[in-house]
């Protein structure tokens, strides 16, 4: 599973309050923690006024980048925004996000033309989010269309197919799972991305239901998870689910993250 770290981004609180005061040395040992906890990449959304973001993301990115190694997953709803900081990004990450909604396809698949980085497509158009499955496999085809003339490859691409609400849809995760099945028959090579918070929207034990809508979602084949790398039990659910699926061998990296603090009950030094 490819972990997509989502802790440094203007809708929590606390980084809210960081990005207001400046406050560098908070967005740096962030970024640290989520790569010590196993983050592949590091999401950046500055989730400010508009006028603010792109000013906003060149200093969140500085910082993130003197702080890890890893690459970034460049976040805003603003294609146009994405456009004006990716020059300042040291090595290709993921672009977060594209969809059929606003030409931000045509936007942002020129930028990525003869690199390296991947983009995250959503599932949803002008319309607003298809509750269908059908509807989000054709957007997602769509999407995949786009990006070939641009010579971007499925495998470059991360889909999300915006599992819904289980409150208000019985169904949510069923439809996600045959939406994955359907544009993995299309494109084997593509990846099937999510949040795990979305699904829980409205139920008691949120971490309950996350826990296992990640372990389902592990066995019928996502790829990435836009998740909190340092919450201790999703990353056990994680983990233990790889290792029952065997994708783990020997349980290794189970047992080592067991050994080095990074699941269960914290262990105090």
């Amino acid at each position: 599973m490819i972990i997509i770290g989502e802790k440094i981004n203007g809708t929590i609180p606390s980084v809210k309050k960081a990005i207001q005061e400046k406050d560098e040395a908070f967005i740096h040992e962030r970024a640290i923690k989520q790569v010590e906890s196993g983050a592949d990449y590091i999401d950046v959304c500055a989730s400010t006024a508009p006028e603010f973001e792109v000013e906003t993301l060149k200093w969140l990115i500085e910082i993130v980048q003197n702080a890890v190694d890893k690459p970034l997953c460049i976040d805003s709803p603003n294609a146009r925004t994405i456009e004006a900081v990716l020059k300042y990004i040291k090595q290709p990450g993921i672009i977060n996000s594209v969809s059929e909604e606003g030409g931000k396809c045509e936007i942002i698949y020129p930028l990525m033309q003869g690199t390296a980085w991947q983009v995250i497509g959503l599932t949803c158009d002008s319309n607003g989010i298809p509750c269908d499955v059908q509807t989000k496999v054709d957007i997602a085809k769509t999407m995949v269309e786009k990006a070939a003339k641009y010579e971007i490859t499925p495998d470059r691409i991360h889909i999300d197919p915006l599992v819904m609400a289980l409150s208000t849809e019985n169904i949510s995760l069923m439809n996600f799972v045959e939406t994955l099945k359907a544009i993995k028959g299309m494109y084997p090579t593509i990846k099937i991305t999510s949040g795990l918070s979305n699904i829980s929207f409205g139920m008691p034990l949120r971490k309950v239901v996350n826990q296992n809508f990640l372990t389902i979602a592990t066995y019928v084949g996502m790829d990435s998870a836009i998740m909190d790398p340092c919450n201790r039990e999703m990353m056990a659910t994680l983990l233990a689910t790889e290792a029952l699926l065997g994708r783990d061998k020997h349980c290794r990296k189970y047992a080592t993250a067991y050994r080095k603090n990074k699941i269960g009950p914290m262990k105090l030094s």
